[in-house]
């Protein structure tokens, strides 16, 4: 009900309605009738202030139980049945924001439930990715301890072993990469410096793998250009698609990179001729822990994808993939201008 209904409140003015017809009229009234007209409108006036403060009280105790109405629903899990929520009044502008209130904490449930199972996830997935290479080092540690071997066989076992040490290792910095990334413990060194520094830094890393399957590194960027990035950071990112490029493209195969300036971004397409990528799996190749069956055998934990995405991303940038199996895979990544 709005406040205007209120017949008490129209009470109110009708004492001043009549004092100001009576100073009008004064002289036309006799005198000895003046004191029983005041005396009639000052209990006129005092029935209206009563009235109007019963009223008041009414409307602070209706305000009272639909808050508390409204509450208990929330708290059942069910919608208050006395909410009006375009209705102009003290009790909806109160339910309105509790309602609000109500939603904020709904949600914030929801996302602690969300990080809580992503933190499961995550536990289970190094939980995994670690089970192999402690195993494999664990189990040469007691051949090596329990057998006579000879020299060539102990040199293998001992080799075998630095491999999977160095797995672990690999894993363990790709873990305190993605936390760092993920949390946010890392700062960005955002510099307008040369791209193509940061892509010769990038290629550098992987050209030993590259050597070693006699694939071809083919480089198209302008010296001059410079582009606003954080260079350690970008040439990470750069890094682990052309480690992926190298590490599906079969012996003798070809990278190449080109960069072409766009009006609010550069465009660094990175074009391998490996093995191809399903459309099905565009998205999930840049899944943390994703390997793909196919591509089970190969060397890697699934997070040089991720990571380079995450890179890319906080710099306000992002990253497009086509693919077409057995004829290769072009990486598109577009950095803000």
């Amino acid at each position: 009900m709005k406040p205007e209904s209120f017949p008490s409140k129209r009470l109110l003015f009708a004492p001043g309605l009549l004092l100001l017809l009576l100073s009008l009229l004064w002289k036309y009234i006799p005198f000895n009738i003046m004191p029983v007209i005041l005396s009639a409108l000052g209990a006129f006036a005092l029935l209206a202030a009563v009235l109007w403060g019963r009223e008041q009280q009414r409307q602070q105790s209706g305000l009272a139980n639909s808050i508390c109405e409204t509450m208990d629903a929330l708290m059942d899990g069910r919608e208050p049945e006395n909410y009006h929520p375009y209705e102009d009044s003290q009790a909806s502008k109160v339910q309105l924001k509790l309602m609000q209130f109500h939603d904020k904490l709904q949600e914030d449930g929801r996302q602690n439930r969300q990080d809580k199972q992503a933190i499961q996830e995550l536990v289970s997935d190094i939980s995994h990715q670690v089970k192999t290479p402690i195993a494999n080092i664990q189990m040469f540690t007691n051949i090596l301890q329990q057998h006579q071997l000879t020299d060539d066989k102990r040199k293998e076992f001992l080799t075998t072993m630095a491999s999977q040490i160095n797995k672990l290792d690999f894993l363990m910095q790709s873990l305190i990469k993605m936390s760092r990334l993920e949390t946010g413990t890392f700062t960005l060194h955002m510099e307008t410096g040369s791209l193509y520094n940061t892509i010769a830094q990038a290629v550098s890393g992987i050209c030993p793998k590259a050597d070693q399957k006699d694939i071809q590194i083919e480089v198209e960027c302008d010296s001059r250009l410079a582009v606003r990035h954080d260079p350690k950071w970008t040439s990470e990112a750069l890094g682990n698609i052309l480690d992926n490029g190298v590490k599906y493209t079969p012996k003798g195969g070809k990278i190449h990179i080109t960069v072409r300036p766009w009006q609010f971004y550069t465009r660094i397409d990175i074009a391998d001729t490996g093995t191809g990528i399903a459309p099905e799996h565009y998205n999930d190749i840049f899944k943390r822990f994703y390997r793909a069956q196919e591509t089970a055998g190969e060397e890697g934990v699934g997070l040089g994808l991720y990571l380079a995405r995450c890179i890319i991303t906080l710099q306000k940038g992002y990253i497009s993939v086509r693919s077409q199996a057995g004829k290769g895979t072009v990486f598109s990544v577009f950095l803000l201008n």
